[in-house]
């Protein structure tokens, strides 16, 4: 009895209890047992909680019919490089910009060479924090909880970015070869060492803020960010190590062949590599983003790398333009940068990313029915990874039935490390393309010169690359 009457109180208690906290809009007891009535687990059910307890979705839900060998012949492909490995670290970006730079250089002189990471990496983390600490000044008379002191506060600095980092950087600074200055623990694992000097320029833009509120000149916030900056340099030197001012190198051919060794400075070994030329005008950047209007040009409002460069700026357009000039590159040699939302339906034990390769809908009897643009707009998709264009495969009318990219995740990742996707998955997760100004149509090429419409950092698709 005593047992009986303490369930039934415990059970009238948790009935009240919930009653009691809902309020219009929550949970309620009436909402929950119709939730539940639902729920009418059969024999195939309990067979599927049993499977998923013990495995992976994906492994459950991978679609037989589409694991056949995979079709690695490619119509059309640009000259093979050896594949590079970002670590831990978030910049895909830069592996990708620097892949595409020593693949231009090889087709032009047939010398190899590989880049260094770690020397751009450094001259893009300290020109970061500048442009956080000149954008707190920019806004010190803001309250801190306004959006964009916010935007400074939370993302102090990170190593994602996107190709116009790279265009800035290298135009500023030059570039080295990769033995000049090797990655480090730091390098290739950045997260330590960056919630570090994310923490220092958080205190630093407190002070700094202090300092526009009593009123202090310009000169004295100068150069207390001067002193500032001297802080996280240091920081960078010990973790990154210190950039070299001069070398010596020597460029090998396709053989082997080793030519003369001159003496570089990082600029004019940035000048030979580049032939004279330098990377910003040399280019666009073009994205399909379904939620705007196609052929116009946009910037996206502090999304640069050094505070005196340029704002990241892309024309809007179809998937079948972006194609056309896509094709038209890699027919002449060249590799391109492009960037994707990688983890969606990919096989990464295979290195194929197809739209068919899981079945998640018939697992949960359900289905996933959001289109590209609804999948930006929620946060459910957006350029995630940054990877080298190299190949296309072509139908007989010329449409592209599959791509692949030199990916910057290690030789033993993927197919060589590569990796193989269909045109479908192709226009459902492609977003971003670097295109060479000699392959954009005339059209193209207008809209990209017109005003450009400024949109903010926050937006769902302007997440750097990583």
């Amino acid at each position: 009895m005593k047992k009986t009457y303490l369930i039934l109180t415990v059970a009238l208690a948790m009935g009240t209890t919930l009653q009691a906290q809902t309020k219009s809009g929550g949970i309620s007891t009436k909402m929950l047992k119709d939730i539940q009535k639902e729920q009418k687990l059969d024999g195939s059910d309990r067979a599927l909680i049993n499977a998923i307890a013990g495995n992976s979705i994906d492994d459950l839900t991978k679609n037989h019919r589409n694991a056949g060998a995979l079709d690695t012949h490619f119509s059309i492909e640009t000259r093979k490089q050896t594949i590079t490995d970002q670590k831990s670290s978030g910049r895909c970006w830069m592996f990708s910009g620097l892949n595409v730079l020593r693949g231009d250089f090889n087709l032009r002189t047939d010398s190899t060479v590989e880049l260094s990471q770690a020397y751009l990496f450094f001259w893009d983390q300290l020109e970061k924090a500048n442009l956080m600490l000149q954008g707190i000044i920019d806004t010190a008379n803001k309250p801190i909880d306004d959006q964009r002191v916010q935007f400074f506060f939370h993302y102090p600095i990170n190593d994602g970015g996107t190709f116009c980092g790279v265009a800035d950087l290298a135009d500023k600074y030059g570039l080295v070869p990769a033995d000049v200055m090797p990655e480090t623990y730091s390098s290739d694992n950045t997260s330590k060492a960056r919630q570090l000097v994310s923490s220092k320029l958080r205190e630093f833009g407190l002070q700094l803020r202090e300092m526009v509120e009593k009123g202090k000149k310009e000169s004295a916030l100068e150069k207390a960010k001067t002193r500032m900056l001297g802080q996280i340099y240091h920081m960078l030197q010990l973790t990154i190590g210190e950039p070299p001012t001069t070398f010596t190198y020597a460029f090998k051919n396709s053989k082997g062949e080793r030519g003369e060794a001159k003496e570089y400075t990082p600029m004019t070994f940035y000048q030979e590599l580049m032939n004279g030329q330098q990377l910003n005008g040399s280019f666009i950047m073009v994205m399909n983003d379904p939620r705007r209007e196609y052929y116009k040009t946009y910037e996206v409002e502090y999304d640069r790398h050094t505070y005196d460069g340029h704002n990241w700026k892309y024309v809007n357009l179809p998937m079948d333009d972006i194609e056309q000039m896509a094709i038209a590159t890699l027919k002449a040699g060249h590799k391109l940068y492009s960037s994707y939302d990688v983890g969606k339906m990919l096989d990464r034990k295979r290195g194929y990313a197809d739209t068919e390769n899981f079945d998640y809908g018939s697992l949960f009897a359900t289905s996933f029915g959001m289109d590209k643009a609804q999948r930006i707009s929620t946060f459910d998709s957006g350029s995630t990874h940054a990877m080298t264009l190299t190949a296309v495969d072509l139908d007989e009318q010329g449409k592209a039935k599959k791509w692949k990219v030199e990916n910057s995740w290690g030789a033993a990742w993927g197919q060589q490390g590569c990796l193989i996707m269909t045109d479908r998955w192709f226009r459902d997760y492609m977003f971003r393309l670097v295109v060479p100004n000699a392959y954009v149509p005339t059209k193209v090429m207008q809209a990209y010169q017109t005003a450009p419409i400024m949109v903010m950092p926050e937006d769902p698709l302007f997440l750097p690359d990583e």
